[in-house]
């Protein structure tokens, strides 16, 4: 019997962990990046990307993987790389819809660190160059 009740502790807390997690790292795309893609990602094109069911495209051509946290709203975003890569995997789970490629990682906390020490001078030339692939792979309306 108390293995049983002891086995069910673990599970709700690791499920109490798991939506904490969760909950953070909404609150923390609803205080630094809602302002500009707003609460159901859909920007403000065409300065700001419309996230939704377009941001897992991202993570399928060279680049793109990387630019999503180096883009400047996230890697300067006042959070630590760990939260950072929480907001980012919820961007994934919660906008990519369709977009998101099969098998595709979510971020971790070591990448996110070294691809923020990494990021390119010039990002609106990456930013270009990834949106011309993108248009090229799925269209104008990607």
């Amino acid at each position: 019997m108390r293995s049983t009740i002891e086995a069910c502790v673990a599970v709700f807390l690791a499920l109490g962990i798991a939506l904490t997690a969760q909950a953070g790292a909404r609150l923390d795309y609803t205080l630094n990046c809602m302002g500009c893609h707003r609460a159901g990602g859909e920007g403000a094109p065409p300065d700001v990307p419309r996230l939704r069911d377009r941001v897992g495209y991202y993570l399928e051509i060279p680049g793109g993987r990387e630019y999503l946290v180096q883009v400047p709203g996230a890697r300067q975003a006042p959070l630590d790389d760990a939260e950072l890569a929480a907001v980012l995997n919820f961007i994934l789970d919660e906008f990519a819809g369709g977009s998101m490629p099969a098998g595709a990682n979510h971020y971790a906390a070591e990448e996110v660190a070294a691809l923020r020490a990494s990021a390119p001078t010039d990002i609106d030339a990456v930013r270009r160059r990834l949106e011309a692939e993108l248009e090229r792979r799925h269209g104008a309306a990607y």
